[in-house]
């Protein structure tokens, strides 16, 4: 397994809880807005294991933008360059490895907002609704060569990145959880995990161009 990450200190963790629990693993410092840093990080990764099997994008940023109006062009930039044009770089180079071998499997991360909408985050919910489009498409330009491209949407994950959301008072998780998801609870990030595994697995040799909501039933509520 190869962790790319452009935060050092969070890969080098991540790589030592997989050596930990006996996997094989490498970290690479790798910024996926960089074409370059991609190219390098995928190549190094077949150098290391000798083939590309399964890969996920899961890079995306979600700053308070505002309003569609007061969102800046610099931060719309930074919002699609990360979340789309990271995703589509990381993807142009893994298809290449993989079409060496015989196909693989990809799986890119939406979110709830790539099926939703949610005010104030314009750049964001456009960039998760951009990538179902981008999922689909390169799952039917490379299904003959038996590379199958599917997209995760989690809901509300006790991650990080919810964390910050909750302490900078854009919402209380505890509220919108209660008002928002069905199962009246936020998601961990193993469950998004095991959805991922199962769909790059051969146990999803059938699963391509595919969407995968795990968010506690709230695109249907």
């Amino acid at each position: 397994m190869a962790v790319l990450d452009r935060d050092e200190r969070a890969g080098s963790e991540t790589l030592e809880a997989i050596l930990r629990a006996g996997g094989e693993a490498i970290f690479l410092l790798t910024d996926v807005t960089n074409e370059d840093s991609v190219a390098a990080s995928v190549g190094e990764t077949v150098s290391r294991f000798g083939r590309l099997d399964a890969a996920y994008n899961n890079a995306g940023i979600s700053p308070d933008t505002g309003t569609t109006v007061d969102c800046t062009r610099e931060l719309w930039d930074q919002i699609f360059a990360v979340n789309v044009t990271g995703v589509w770089l990381c993807m142009k180079h893994e298809i290449q490895a993989m079409l060496k071998t015989s196909g693989g499997a990809i799986m890119n991360t939406g979110s709830v907002s790539s099926l939703r909408a949610a005010p104030q985050l314009p750049a964001y919910v456009a960039s998760k609704h951009a990538l179902i489009g981008l999922t689909k498409v390169t799952a039917l330009e490379y299904a003959k060569q038996n590379i199958r491209v599917n997209i995760v949407c989690p809901g509300v994950i006790e991650t990080p990145m919810l964390a910050k959301k909750a302490a900078e008072g854009f919402f209380s998780i505890d509220q919108y959880v209660q008002s928002s998801v069905p199962m009246s609870r936020a998601g961990r990030p193993d469950e998004i995990a095991s959805a991922v595994i199962w769909a790059c697995s051969e146990a999803a040799s059938y699963l391509t161009g595919a969407t995968l909501s795990v968010d506690g039933g709230m695109v249907i509520a």
